[in-house]
C-alpha cells in the first residue's frame, strides 16, 4: 500500500470510513469485524470514526468499540493504524443527525471516545461538523485545549468552509493537520477547500468518495453500468480490467497528494477492492476524459 503524510504521520494512501459497519443496513458483528481486518491485512491504516455512529437513539460509541474490539483480535501488527475519531453529532430516535459544537460537549464527548477507544491519546480527534448555534472558535479551542491535555495527539475538520480552516488554524497552528469534507465525481463543491489544504500541507480526507459510481459492478455483472451517473468511470474500468470503484479512488489520490480517501465499506471484498486503488496509476488522457465527466465544479 502506497502511503501519504497525515500530521507527520504516514498513513495508507486509502483508508476506511467504518460507518457503515454501525448504522442502518449495517452487517452482523461477525462481517463487521472480518471487514476491519481485511482492510488491517490489505495496508489500510487509517480507520475514520466517531461516536455518532450508531442506531438512531441508541447508545453513543458503537462504532468506535467495534474498532477498538477489531484491533484487540487482530492477528498482526496493528500499532501503526491511526484511528480517527469525531465528536459533535448526535443521533436521536427519529434518525436525524444533530450538531452540538460547545466546549463543554466536545470536551466529554472526546473522554467518553478515549475510553471506548481504550488508548491513552486519541490519535485524530475531528470536529465532526461546525454548530451554527456556536461561536466556531470556541469549539476550536475546545480541540486546543485536548491537544496541551494531552488527551489528543492530532486535531482535524470536517464539513468546514475554507474561512473556518484559516480560523481554525489562526488557533491550532501546526496541529490542526487535516479537513473531512464531503468529495466524489458527484459532489465537487468542497474543490476551494481541497486546493487550500494542498497548500497548507494538510490532509484532505473526502468522505463519501463514491458519490456518483454505482458498486454494481461489485455485486453484479462485471462492467455493469445500469444507475451510473459518471459512465466514463467505467469504462475506464473495463478498459483497465478494474472495478470502477477503483477508478474512481485513483483518480481522487490524483488530485492533491495531500488526499487520503475514506471509503466505506461493510464487507471484506469491498474494501479489498478499494484498496486496491492506491496501486493503480492512471494515464493522463484517462485522468483528462475522468475529470470532464465528473460533475462540474
Amino acid at each position: 500500500m502506497r502511503c501519504r503524510t497525515l500530521g507527520g504521520l504516514r498513513v495508507s494512501a486509502v483508508g476506511l470510513g467504518a460507518m457503515p459497519l454501525s448504522i442502518e443496513g449495517r452487517p452482523d458483528e461477525t462481517r463487521a469485524l472480518a471487514t476491519i481486518h481485511a482492510a488491517l491485512d490489505a495496508g489500510v491504516t487509517l480507520l475514520d470514526t466517531a461516536d455518532s455512529y450508531h442506531l438512531p437513539g441508541q447508545a453513543p460509541g458503537h462504532n468506535e468499540l467495534l474498532l477498538a474490539r477489531a484491533l484487540a483480535t487482530y492477528g498482526g501488527d496493528p500499532d501503526g493504524v491511526l484511528v480517527a475519531t469525531k465528536g459533535g453529532r448526535g443521533r436521536p430516535a427519529d434518525g436525524s443527525w444533530t450538531v452540538t459544537g460547545t466546549a463543554a460537549h466536545l470536551k466529554a464527548a472526546a473522554e467518553a471516545s478515549l475510553k471506548r477507544l481504550g488508548v491513552e491519546a486519541i490519535g485524530l480527534y475531528q470536529l465532526h461538523k461546525p454548530d451554527p448555534a456556536v461561536p466556531f472558535e470556541e469549539s476550536v479551542g475546545a480541540l486546543r485545549d485536548l491537544l496541551e491535555e494531552g488527551k489528543i495527539r492530532l486535531a482535524g475538520l470536517s464539513n468546514v468552509s475554507s474561512d473556518q480552516i484559516h480560523r481554525a488554524r489562526a488557533i491550532l497552528g501546526d496541529r490542526l493537520v487535516s479537513v473531512q469534507n464531503r468529495y466524489s465525481p458527484e459532489t465537487r463543491d468542497s474543490d476551494p477547500e481541497l486546493r487550500l489544504c494542498a497548500e497548507l500541507g494538510l490532509a484532505f480526507l473526502p468522505w463519501s468518495p463514491l458519490g456518483g459510481i454505482s458498486r454494481s459492478s461489485l455485486d453484479g455483472p462485471s462492467g455493469q453500468t445500469a444507475g451510473a451517473r459518471h459512465p466514463a468511470f467505467h469504462e475506464v474500468a473495463r478498459e483497465r480490467g478494474v472495478s470502477p470503484q477503483q477508478v474512481c479512488l485513483a483518480w481522487l489520490l490524483s488530485l492533491s497528494p495531500t488526499v487520503v480517501p475514506i471509503p466505506g465499506a461493510s464487507r471484506p471484498q469491498t474494501i479489498r477492492d478499494s484498496a486496491g486503488a492506491a496501486d493503480l496509476v492512471l494515464t493522463q488522457e484517462e485522468l483528462t476524459r475522468l475529470t470532464q465527466a465528473a460533475r462540474p465544479r
